[in-house]
């Protein structure tokens, strides 16, 4: 599709407006609805705990999934005092504060950098009633 013929019209301006008014209307009453759904297996079935409800035709189904990460700080704490430092991972990454100042202290060029900036774009479409 080249944008030259494309066309945008009012009408399609009003049914985005209207679908995207209508989508947040449905995420706000899906997002009561697991609200309340939880809280009913919260309620019959435990906290965390998987259940199942049949009403009528339809089933619901809650799963629990799981996930676990260490404490950084204090299993980096652990390890170091039990000399396990090579199970501990160290990651270089650039400072962008300290790059950003040494910049504007003239400490470095913003040519030097060049090459190593990544810009990232994320277009957004808002329609508006006026």
């Amino acid at each position: 599709m080249s944008a030259e013929n494309l066309l945008i019209t009012e009408e399609m301006l009003a049914r985005y407006y209207d679908l995207n008014k209508m989508k947040k209307e449905i995420d706000a009453e899906m997002s009561q609805l697991k609200t309340n759904f939880h809280a009913y297996m919260d309620e019959h079935e435990g906290i965390n705990k998987k259940g199942e409800l049949v009403e009528g035709k339809y089933k619901l189904i809650r799963q629990i999934r799981k996930s676990e990460k260490f404490h950084e700080k204090d299993t980096v704490a652990l390890l170091e005092e039990m000399q396990l430092d090579d199970l501990i991972k160290v990651v270089k990454k650039p400072d962008d504060g300290k790059i950003n100042a040494a910049i504007e202290l003239g400490l470095l060029a913003e040519e030097n950098l060049e090459d190593c900036r990544i810009a990232s774009y994320s277009p957004a479409i808002a329609v508006k009633k006026l």
